[in-house]
């Protein structure tokens, strides 16, 4: 039956508890040890049930507790408190105030996805969206006018659930979006604020609903809305789910849906952020706009909008990259090569690597990289990867000069250590150490934290994690009708004093999961040989639902722990999400991760894990490859690539195996004093804790983004739109002329003043010729290109060194000379290159221009 009319019903809430309200519809609440005691407080159990939503917990709490609480002064004190702390949380000025002080206002959308922010706003797969989330929330510590932008799922991602055979199974839970913390936007009429989006022979309409997040605003889009048709109402429906169709439907919905709401809500962005290749259809749209409402050209327009423009790729292989074949673009958005006046091959040329290659697919990522013009990947070796993946969009630059840059992934440090944990760090190290950075003087109190309380707090950590394991067991196994002897079992699996190593990630088999099962021997002497030295593993992951080798790998370790009787020794947790990846990263004693290097672009679970005191231990990939992981783990192997990967996975199972035998399980063991402190492994944590923390933390990273990306990109945005975009109108105008004219470019007489033996240090002079055909010395810079010889005979570690005009000779060529010094001996190489040279580009190689000597 179908209503006539519906209401939305907030919960009555006495005048005095009104605080509540403001607290539970801003998701500060999710850092601040406080508020979230406050609502803990209200009604624990109330708490739990709810998934730790304190707007449901408003909802359906009873009014007689309530009363209650309204004459509890001490519940009254503690939630003035917290509304204090909000409060100067959201009015104190901010590292953003204090970089940006004199600049015109700006505005940085951040598209993304998903974004995993708490365990009650479900709209997240895993290590992607989670990043999002803790974006959103450093952004807002330091101050960043950043807006969020995203699609609200009705299912949101799937919860996962074992059968008897220890196979994954998938179910789907309708979000409650009225009980969450969600707010509808609305217009100034009080209509709800729709946009709507052009689809093949139809609008689809979505409505706007607001995250607080600090002071940051997640917007999210939501379709399952009237006249939207049936399959409409499922774009946002299922988080990467249906077919390639659905897709492309949910990102046209980001992207495009995306800029259209940011105009809808009256902001004026000028950097943007698209967080993987989901949300590049953005630029098509913003291009779009340009054109029709601003009157630009399409080079112009591409202009404007690739100079504001930032791009993260997330992928370390080509196979996790969405490709859409050239028709289904043509059906979906081929009106964009019309209103851009562009022939459809050259359209489709936008998403594709080699643009002659005219039945090639059409690449998300390849698109980003085209309409951006800061790009970067998210750890240092994964931009090594990077710039190897993506050299062709830069014929004949080095691989090492590709402009996608490596800014390394943090975590938000309040949202992911232990209550007690911040509690402890608090009062030794002061209440900066979450963003401190890695000079800080404050780190040099880490020592101050006497070992005992760092023990017994990580032991209370792992008592914690263990009994919450057990509960949520039990609820599983009572879900799925188990016997009441595993139900029996399941409230007894793990020994609160057992070294517990933990392994938790999406179960992809580039992670290799099943990595430690290798040798059965092995790893039973491990489990069971040495009753006073005791070893357990807590597991946790969710495969995607079609990955069929990812959950053979999750019933592999099912089957394996019942048919070795493992089942006290080894726990798989399932349904893995927030709150059960905050418990295993402070309850566990290390971190296992097993990558087949170089395929895990970052890997923030350990980063999570080593800002609680554990050590990890893991194969030399993403963010472990540049942490100090002598001092504060182990690694697995030295960073090796075997052709065959059953041998590399031999040779780092054995490595494994030896680590933990000989020097990790030792460690935790032996050297303890009489109190049964363990102070060699406790110093590890302290320098997991001290080396790991500073820097591997979204404080860092936002603030590496905001300088190196959306600083520039937002300048560049100002400078090239005033005056009518005269500035934008003119580089697109100087771009024509260089792509006209760059071919005719020629490197004629080169003069080394050296011969070819030479001695280190010695200066040597070089004096050029070039024919820049049309152009001038104020379009280019001509470098110098010196390094070693590889054993391909190619330049390497090459150091340019920009040579200075002299003028021009008889014949009207261009005369450039400079000097090079060779610091180091062998076998040396020297070329010279021609760029353009442009004060509003954002680096050299943006128009992918490049002439070298022959």
């Amino acid at each position: 039956m179908q209503p006539i009319r519906t209401f939305n019903v907030s919960p009555s809430l006495p005048p005095r508890l009104e605080p509540l309200r403001r607290l539970a519809q801003n998701l500060h609440w999710d850092w601040n040890v406080e508020t979230k005691d406050l609502f803990r407080r209200l009604d624990s159990d109330l708490w739990e049930s709810s998934h730790h939503n304190p707007v449901l917990m408003l909802g359906t709490i009873s009014q007689s507790r309530l009363l209650e609480v309204v004459e509890d002064e001490g519940f009254l004190a503690q939630m003035d408190r917290a509304d204090r702390q909000l409060e100067d949380y959201l009015q104190e000025r901010t590292w953003y105030q204090k970089q940006r002080e004199h600049k015109p206002k700006e505005c940085y959308a951040y598209f993304s996805a998903e974004f995993g922010l708490v365990d009650c706003l479900p709209v997240y797969s895993g290590g992607l969206g989670v990043l999002a989330g803790d974006h959103l929330k450093s952004a807002s510590d330091l101050g960043l006018p950043l807006v969020g932008v995203g699609l609200l799922y009705q299912q949101g991602y799937f919860a996962q659930y074992l059968n008897a055979d220890g196979w994954q199974q998938e179910r789907y839970l309708m979000n409650d979006f009225y009980n969450m913390p969600l707010h509808l936007e609305r217009n100034a009429d009080g209509s709800e604020l729709r946009i709507a989006v052009d689809y093949p022979g139809r609008k689809v309409y979505a409505r706007v609903w607001r995250v607080q997040v600090g002071t940051v605003p997640l917007y999210l889009m939501d379709t399952n809305i009237e006249p939207n048709n049936v399959y409409d109402h499922d774009i946002t429906d299922q988080l990467y789910g249906g077919d390639i169709d659905m897709r492309i439907h949910q990102e046209i919905m980001l992207g495009i849906g995306g800029v259209q709401m940011l105009k809808a809500l009256g902001l004026k962005v000028t950097a943007y952020h698209m967080n993987e290749g989901h949300a590049a259809f953005s630029a098509l749209e913003r291009i779009r706009l340009l054109i029709q409402e601003e009157g630009l050209n399409y080079p112009q327009a591409r202009q404007v909008v690739a100079s504001s423009n930032i791009f993260t790729t997330h992928t370390p292989v080509p196979a996790g990259i969405d490709l859409f074949a050239p028709d289904k673009m043509l059906y979906y958005l081929g009106y964009y090569a019309e209103i851009f006046g562009l022939p459809k091959e050259q359209f489709l040329g936008l998403g594709r690597e080699n643009t002659g290659d005219l039945s090639g697919p059409f690449s998300m990522a390849v698109l980003a990289l085209k309409m951006a013009t800061f790009s970067n990947g998210v750890a240092q070796l994964h931009g090594v990867v990077s710039r190897q993946m993506f050299q062709g969009l830069w014929q004949k630059v080095p691989v090492e000069e590709v402009p996608i840059a490596a800014i390394t992934n943090g975590v938000h440090a309040r949202s992911c250590v232990a209550k007690s944990t911040q509690e402890l760090y608090d009062r030794y190290l002061g209440p900066n150490w979450s963003s401190a950075p890695p000079d800080s003087p404050l780190w040099e109190r880490m020592d101050a934290i006497p070992d005992e309380e760092l023990w017994r707090n990580h032991e209370r950590c792992r008592l914690d994690m263990i009994l919450h394991v057990r509960e949520h067991l039990v609820k599983h196994l009572t879900d799925r009708g188990a016997s009441a002897s595993e139900i029996i079992q399941a409230q007894e699996v793990l020994d609160p004093y057992a070294f517990t190593i933990g392994f938790a990630r999406r179960f992809a088999t580039y992670k290799r999961a099943t990595l430690w099962m290798r040798d059965l021997d092995r790893i039973k002497r491990l489990l069971l040989a040495n009753k006073d030295r005791k070893v357990q593993f807590v597991i946790a992951g969710k495969a995607h639902p079609k990955d069929i080798p990812g959950k053979e790998l999750i019933r592999d370790i099912n089957h394996f722990i019942r048919e070795q009787h493992l089942e006290k020794q080894v726990v798989f947790v399932p349904n893995y999400d927030i709150h059960i990846s905050r418990l295993m990263v402070a309850g566990c004693d290390i971190w296992l991760n097993t990558p087949r290097r170089p395929r895990e672009a970052s890997g923030t679970s350990g980063m999570k894990a080593a800002m609680n005191g554990l050590p990890n231990l893991s194969v030399l990939d993403g963010w472990w490859d540049e942490a100090d992981y002598v001092r504060t783990g182990w690694a697995i192997g030295h960073g090796e690539n075997y052709d065959d990967p059953n041998y590399q996975d031999e040779v780092e199972a054995n490595a494994l195996y030896e680590l933990l035998e000989k020097e990790v399980v030792p460690l935790f063991y032996e050297h303890r004093d009489t109190d049964g402190l363990p102070r060699p492994w406790v110093a590890k944590m302290k320098d997991a804790i001290r080396l790991n923390c500073p820097f591997f933390n979204t404080a860092r990273m936002v603030g590496e983004y905001a300088q190196r990306a959306y600083f520039p990109a937002s300048d560049r945005y100002h400078t090239l739109t005033v005056d009518n975009y005269a500035p934008a109108k003119e580089l697109a105008a100087w771009k024509a002329k260089l792509g006209e004219h760059w071919f005719n470019i020629r490197i004629k007489d080169v003069d080394v003043s050296a011969a070819s033996d030479i001695e280190v240090n010695q200066t040597v002079a070089v004096k050029a010729k070039v024919d820049l055909a049309t152009l001038t010395n104020d379009d280019v810079q001509v470098e110098l290109y010196q390094g070693a010889i590889d054993a391909n005979g190619e330049i390497v570690n090459a150091v340019p060194v920009v040579m200075d005009y002299q003028g021009e000779d008889a014949q009207q060529l261009s005369i450039y000379t400079g000097n090079i010094i060779y610091t180091a001996s062998g076998l040396q190489g020297l070329s010279l290159r021609v760029l353009p040279k442009n004060p509003h580009l954002a680096n050299p190689y943006e128009p992918r221009l490049i002439a070298w000597a022959e």
